[in-house]
């Protein structure tokens, strides 16, 4: 067992000079807390948060990353009657990684045992890595936030994210109408490789493109830009269909001086969606896996870097030069 391992440190709010790789002992297992040996973490949007100074209760130095995947390493007699057992391949998030202790940006984290999700995979790391929060996201938001069912049509804002991507596989895979939205027509084509019904090129208005495919509006649509185009994507749903805000990739999410009857269209509905670990079920954890597995789901792209490629990886994602996940192999 080593006694020090490589992690990504983050000093204080700023630049991502302020990502510092560094050696630090390896976490000592507790009752109630178990290590896992990280393979690879995903990037996130709440990390950039973080590193910018915008989220709250984080105390610096600290160790960034909501997410994680690979194996277990260490676990607490006291917990072993919990199902889970030594070199079980698992991933963990949300539950304040990252911020009121340290997250997945090493080689080694500890977390509580109730965040933990087994599965059984022989995929690359780089690809599970870039599935768990995606994933608990996209279901979260489909499913809690939609209620989306096959049938129904569904605008993606927000189309080459990584949650835009996974939001769209799914449903298909329920057997809904997608039409996605890009700023950029270059990545046209990447989203009709990956499914999407109709493409719509975003230039801050898209519910007039939108009403010209579907009259009445689309059934739900997932907000994934932030409050900058959520009028415009309520004002491309239909009366008693719901739109879901999810996502702020305009790094902008309150609405000032919001007044409900003349911010919302009539009939429409707005809900949102954030969630946890334990929002995503084992199962649909272990079939998306599967499905990427036997071709059935489409991922989208992953973009690797190492350890030491983590102020680039951060740099891409801020400046969203990259579609689809953002993922770092720890080389543990």
């Amino acid at each position: 067992m080593n006694e020090t391992m490589r992690a990504v440190v983050l000093s204080g709010p700023g630049p991502v000079e302020n990502l510092v790789v560094t050696e630090r002992p390896v976490p000592a297992t507790r009752p109630g807390w178990v290590r896992i040996a990280v393979k690879a973490f995903g990037l996130n949007r709440s990390e950039l948060h973080t590193r910018l100074g915008l989220a709250e209760g984080v105390t610096f130095p600290r160790v960034p990353g909501i997410e994680a995947v690979g194996v277990l390493d260490g676990l607490d007699p006291a917990d072993a009657d919990g199902g889970l057992a030594l070199g079980q391949r698992v991933a963990t998030m949300m539950g304040g990684m990252g911020r009121t202790y340290d997250g997945g940006y090493a080689q080694y984290c500890l977390v509580p045992v109730g965040q933990v999700i087994p599965f059984t995979s022989e995929l690359p790391w780089e690809v599970i890595g870039a599935v768990p929060e995606t994933l608990q996201t996209a279901y979260g938001s489909l499913t809690t936030g939609l209620d989306l069912a096959a049938g129904q049509s569904l605008l993606v804002r927000g189309g080459t994210s990584s949650v835009g991507l996974a939001a769209a596989a799914l449903a298909k895979d329920l057997g809904a109408t997608v039409l996605s939205t890009t700023r950029n027509p270059d990545r046209a084509d990447a989203l009709k490789e990956h499914g999407v019904d109709h493409v719509l090129i975003d230039d801050g208005s898209v519910a007039g493109a939108v009403r010209e495919l579907l009259p009445e509006g689309v059934d739900a649509a997932i907000e994934l830009v932030g409050t900058p185009t959520l009028p415009d994507t309520l004002a491309a749903t239909r009366v008693h269909g719901t739109v879901c805000f999810t996502g702020m990739l305009s790094n902008q999410w309150t609405v000032p001086d919001f007044y409900p009857i003349g911010y919302l269209p009539k009939g429409v509905r707005l809900t949102a969606y954030g969630g946890e670990s334990a929002d995503l079920p084992a199962s649909v954890l272990q079939r998306f896996l599967d499905g990427i597995a036997d071709g059935h789901i489409s991922l989208g792209p992953v973009n690797t870097y190492s350890l030491d490629g983590i102020r680039q990886a951060h740099a891409d994602m801020e400046q969203g030069r990259a579609v689809g996940k953002l993922v770092v192999l720890t080389g543990a």
